[in-house]
This record gives structure tokens, sequence and C-alpha cells, in this order.
């Protein structure tokens, strides 16, 4: 795929993901882009896959414009980003401006993957974790694969929202209401007794600077996104190691304790990893739940993209002891609406 093509590509998917903002911008991108710079340059020199699915350097760049504007660092590219609207003339020459003043800085940026904490994800999370413990009621052992920050291992102070029903800590401030449809969850209340994840390149939104590049990639007129972002780093109260994912979890099976349900999760993550720790990770899971019994059960928690041609991501659920295998809906990449499909 060329860097043309990514733009384009990644146009497409902003604006079905509610963004038209990001749409402009990678039109932008896409058309003016400075391919005779040092910038432009090193982008020609990447390897592979640049579009969505591989290097994702639309994104990167775009993220690294977004980081300038929310450290003040490019005022006339801020007069130009939401809340504010310009023309598309005003808008392309303060991209074109930004990206040619702040090149240095745009250069080591696009360094690094992206990195994301989708917030929103956490309502499905809360939704499904119900039927686990309307399964198992006891307390939980959370282990999430591709954490990221860490932000969504921090459900259970989040308050899910569906039609006047509440799901949660009532005394959250951060709310996820979702567009609904279907049967509401169970009612029961997950108790979460120890929590941790693992991420190839974790990031402490503690931290300033990894608090940056978890909001950057944030889409500029989606500002719920953002204050959503920094509402739950404040309650973040998790461990994310830096560790690969697999390896980990071979660690963490046998140390699941006795009287605890052990609730592995993951959120877009899976896809990521090489089809060979997919293999692994699976087998390891299911050995595993060979080996559970009903004081010491096992879940996992999926919300992962099947190849379908439905919308959104699937989010299943399988359980042992028994190998109980839940189809619980789908949702929105982005969290935006869940299709909740069980009813038990």
């Amino acid at each position: 795929m060329t860097l043309e093509q990514a733009f384009a590509e990644q146009a497409d998917h902003c604006i079905a993901l509610g963004s038209p903002f990001m749409g402009r911008l990678m039109t932008i991108l896409k058309n003016d882009w400075p391919t005779d710079s040092a910038l432009g340059r090193k982008v020609a020199g990447f390897e592979g896959d640049v579009g969505p699915m591989g290097a994702s350097l639309p994104l990167r760049i775009a993220a690294g414009l977004h980081a300038l504007v929310l450290q003040h660092k490019a005022p006339s590219l801020a007069a130009a980003y939401p809340p504010h609207e310009v023309s598309e003339t005003m808008l392309s020459e303060a991209v074109l401006d930004a990206l040619q003043t702040h090149e240095a800085f745009l250069m080591k940026w696009i360094d690094h993957a992206p990195q994301t904490n989708e917030v929103r994800r956490s309502a499905a999370l809360i939704a499904g974790a119900r039927v686990a413990v309307q399964h198992f009621d006891l307390p939980v052992y959370l282990s999430e694969l591709g954490a990221s920050g860490g932000l969504n291992l921090m459900w259970d102070h989040f308050l899910l929202e569906i039609d006047g029903h509440r799901f949660g800590s009532a005394l959250s401030t951060i709310l996820l209401s979702p567009k609904w449809t279907g049967a509401l969850p169970p009612s029961g209340q997950p108790r979460i007794e120890k929590r941790r994840g693992v991420d190839l390149n974790p990031l402490d939104p503690t931290r300033r600077d990894h608090l940056l590049r978890l909001v950057a990639y944030m889409w500029a007129d989606q500002p719920e996104r953002l204050n959503l972002t920094r509402s739950a780093a404040s309650v973040l109260d998790a461990k994310v190691h830096q560790d690969d994912a697999i390896d980990w979890l071979a660690r963490q099976l046998p140390a699941a304790p006795e009287g605890r349900l052990h609730l592995i999760q993951h959120t877009i993550a899976w896809q990521y990893f090489p089809k060979a720790a997919q293999l692994r990770g699976t087998a390891l899971i299911e050995a595993a739940g060979k080996r559970a019994t009903k004081n010491r059960p096992l879940a996992w928690l999926a919300m992962e993209s099947d190849g379908s041609d439905q919308q959104g991501a699937a989010l299943t659920l399988r359980m042992w002891p028994g190998d109980i295998r839940l189809d619980l809906g789908r949702v929105d990449f982005h969290g935006r609406w869940i299709d909740w499909k069980y009813s038990g």
C-alpha cells in the first residue's frame, strides 16, 4: 500500500467512526504530503504496510500534529483545529506549515507505533464481566492482554448507563452511555480483588508525556474521548507489565488463586498478535480451562475484529469448567454502540 492509499483508507475509516475532521485532515495529507522533505523521505523509507492495519503512518502523523496542538506549540495549527471551523485552504496551510516548522518533533514522534486506550470499550467489559460473575459468583482476578496504559483495567470504577439504568460504581463521575440495543446485562456487581495487565510498550498515564501520547491519538473533533481518557487516568490503580503478552500469560495462568474467578480480557489487541502467538495463547487458555474448577474458574472475555461482514467487533465469552461459549453481541470499535445478544 502506498502512503497516498494509506491516507485515503484512513480517511474513510475516520469518517465511518464519526470524525469528519480527521477525514478532512487525511485528505489534505493525501493531496499535499511534502514528499521532498526530511519527514517525507523518512516516511518513504518505511518498509511493509504503512496503512491502518500495518504501521499506521497516517495515524502517527495525525497524532503528532494533535500533540503539537495539545502542547500549545503550534498556535496557527491550533487556530485551525476544532472547535474552530475553517476553510479547507486555511486548514491545509496550517497543516503544511506545521509539518515544516515542527519537522524535527514529528520525525521523532512517528518512530513509535500508535497507542490508544479507548475507555468507551469498558462499557462492553462491564457488561461481559457481569455475565461471567453470574455463572461464577467469586471475586475477580483480572488480567488484560495488550493493556496499553491500563485504563480499561479500571472498568469497575466506571458507570454504564443504559436507558436510565445504571451499572457500576454509583460514586463514579466517569459515565459511559453507548447506544444500546438488546436486553439489559445481568445486575450482579463484579468485585475485582486484583488487576494487572501486559503490553509490549506500556504507557503510564500518570506521567505527563505518556498521557500526552494517549490523548494525542484521540481525534480533535471528539473531545469526549479525550476527556474520558483524562478522567480514567485520574483513577488509575493498575500495574501494566512490559512483556510479550503470551509469555506473560503463560506465567499468570498457573498463579491464579483458589476462590477467585480468573478473568482474562482484551479489546482490539489479539488481532495484532502474530498468528503463532494467537495459537499458543489459545492453547494455553484452553489447557488452563481443562484444569479449572468451580472454586477456581476461568473466563476469557474478548472484544475483537472477527473478519465478518457485520459492523464492529465481536464480543465473546468462554468460561470453564464446562467450556461455555457465549456470543454476547457486537460492539463499535470505539464503544459508541453495543448490540447486545445475551439474555440469560
